[in-house]
């Protein structure tokens, strides 16, 4: 016996009037019952025998029963949207809430190109849409970085009289925000008579997409005032973001017990991006106590954990995090290996580091990115390994671009090794680098040396060609507040407050034996004039700033934007001691942890 498709069955080629012929006084009671097995059904299985069921009852043209069997089969979480699709072909007048349904389905199943052309498709026919086809059209726009269709479309919602639903304004705000349009998000959230806390959720995540942090957690501090909104989920994550790229621990802790307060549990993706909050605010003990207690963990939860480590100079505890992971039969991907190799990196464990870049080749069958030759070449290069570091460029499968050239000049610098740095320089000036660090390196290098002219020479490529230095500042948290400087800061209002407090700490470092380094000054000037430049340095001024604002025995922790001078570093071993604080530089891509005069890196850095 030949099988037929239920959907290719001969009762699809009815009319309407032969149904309504044959179908019996107890249409009605059917109806009910097809409805009540639709809500029961669990599997797309159990779907197609009701489906059966409609057509054995000639319920196949009953526009309440299909609307209902198109919606469980498009919407449910174990739904079939190919299947849905062949059922909706057949519907030969589908009205508005059959394409909102087809619209949704795709929006959900990210087939974002399919609710637009079922949009399209809706208005050629002449079938209006409604305040619920509008969010899903929008999201689509979002998703496919639409924004001038999505602009149409806010005509249209005006157009129509939708532009007062909130759903419809939420929904603008998030098209606006995703396409990078935060004016215009801020401008329909300005507009919204009654606000939901979607709506302020909207606002930070348009303003966290273009990484407005600052923002951000200014917003967020408007909702709070508001009073009336209790966060969302994805608020409170965005909320995170923002503290983990501001260093703002307090706020950061804050949403972390505002979550276990008002979510019955936190998922896997929630608890790394927390993870990932605590590391990269400083407190790795935070975060290895979150880690421990993870119920479920993942690979990206691992792959976190590693590279926190590696950030934070535990190298040893990394590789065996490392090892874990694989005695939990969790494969390893690229990602992770780079997590391991800056381990390695930042501990200076070159013998592992090569055993584990030989692993990733031969045992995992991963191709080495250039990510990861930079790793070992930086590995290489901070051991004064040289010659091997260009054995290794010469092997490279790929022709080595500036941040593998970078990497090694920054090497040079660190050894004081001009004959390197020039031979690196040369590479990178052939490579068209455009970056101004570079130039300041070979500046620093030369300054080092005392070669004036050549260090005013590489200082002058960087104004000749308008090449843009990133300015070195410092951000430190205190009274719930994250706090900027850059260097001769004077622009916050207790300036003066802050400058006495750096003479008094001048005074005490003499006492202990401090001698300002003045080797990385970069200009041809007297010791004294040198050591004026260094005095209100961005992280001085954040350290005096902080011993004055938070109270005694406290941990204070500064984010900084620009690698850490021999200078400032050394200014903050004694700090530590002298008042007695544990402090946590963040240092670009690493961490210092002070504590007792010493540093956690060792001075490797």
């Amino acid at each position: 016996m030949i099988r037929v498709p239920i959907l290719h069955q001969p009762q699809l080629s009815l009319s309407r009037e032969d149904c309504l012929q044959i179908s019996h006084p107890n249409s009605k009671w059917k109806e009910k019952e097809c409805v009540s097995l639709l809500k029961k059904c669990k599997a797309m299985k159990e779907l197609k025998k009701i489906h059966g069921q409609m057509l054995k009852l000639e319920l196949l043209y009953d526009s309440f029963c299909v609307s209902n069997f198109l919606a469980t089969c498009a919407l449910s979480s174990w739904g079939d949207m190919d299947y849905a699709s062949i059922v909706f072909s057949h519907i030969d007048d589908p009205g508005t809430f059959e394409f909102n349904t087809m619209i949704r389905g795709h929006a959900k199943s990210f087939d974002f190109d399919r609710a637009l052309k079922l949009f399209v498709e809706m208005l050629e026919r002449g079938i209006s849409p409604d305040n619920f086809t509008y969010p899903f059209i929008l999201k689509a726009c979002a998703n496919l970085g639409l924004m001038k269709l999505g602009r149409k479309i806010h005509g249209q919602v005006f157009k129509l009289g939708f532009h007062d639903d909130l759903f419809v304004q939420n929904s603008l705000m998030n098209m606006y925000g995703r396409c990078g349009n935060v004016k215009d998000s801020c401008a329909v959230f300005m507009g919204i008579q009654q606000k939901s806390a979607a709506s302020w959720s909207a606002l930070v995540t348009a303003h966290a997409n273009l990484g407005m942090w600052w923002e951000c957690l200014e917003i967020f501090g408007e909702m709070m005032i508001e009073g009336s909104f209790k966060a969302e989920e994805s608020i409170l994550v965005s909320l995170v973001s923002a503290c983990t790229h501001l260093g703002a621990l307090h706020l950061g802790k804050s949403a972390h017990g505002y979550l276990l307060r008002n979510l019955s549990s936190l998922n896997v993706i929630v608890e790394t991006c927390l993870l990932d909050m605590y590391i990269k605010c400083g407190s790795i003990e935070n975060a290895v106590t979150l880690f421990n207690n993870m119920s479920a963990k993942n690979l990206l939860s691992y792959s976190v954990m590693i590279s926190g480590l590696a950030m934070h100079g535990s190298g040893h505890e990394a590789l065996m995090l490392f090892s874990e992971m694989l005695e939990q039969g969790i494969e390893p991907d690229d990602g992770v290996y780079l997590g391991v190799l800056s381990a390695c990196r930042h501990s200076g464990l070159v013998e592992e580091g090569l055993r584990l870049f030989e692993k990733i080749k031969l045992e995992h069958r991963i191709q080495p990115t250039i990510q990861h030759y930079g790793c070992i070449l930086d590995l290489l290069g901070r051991a004064a390994k040289f010659d091997e570091a260009f054995n290794l460029i010469e092997e490279m499968p790929m022709a080595p671009n500036v941040v593998v050239w970078r990497s090694l000049l920054s090497a040079a610098r660190i050894h004081f090794n001009l004959e390197i740095g020039e031979r690196v320089a040369r590479n990178l000036m052939q490579l068209g680098s455009d970056n101004a660090g570079d130039y300041v390196m070979m500046s620093n290098m030369y300054a080092r040396a005392q070669k004036w002219t050549d260090a005013a020479a590489a200082r002058s490529i960087v104004a000749d060609r308008g090449l843009d230095q990133a300015a070195g500042l410092s951000l430190v948290e205190a009274r719930k507040k994250v706090y900027r400087f850059v260097s001769q800061d004077k622009s916050h209002c207790n300036w003066e407050e802050v400058y006495e407090m750096i003479h008094q700490m001048e005074w005490q470092l003499k006492f202990e034996g401090y001698v300002p380094d003045t080797s990385e000054v970069l200009h041809n000037v007297d010791e004294e004039e040198k050591k004026q430049r260094l005095k209100y340095h961005s992280q001085k001024l954040a350290l005096a700033f902080a011993l004055l604002h938070t109270p005694e025995n406290t941990d204070i922790r500064i984010v900084r934007n620009v690698r850490m001078c021999r200078d400032t570093h050394a200014y903050t071993k004694f700090i530590s001691v002298i008042y007695n604080r544990k402090i946590t530089v963040r240092d670009r891509n690493r961490f210092h942890h002070f504590n007792d005069g010493t540093c956690s890196c060792k001075d490797y850095w």
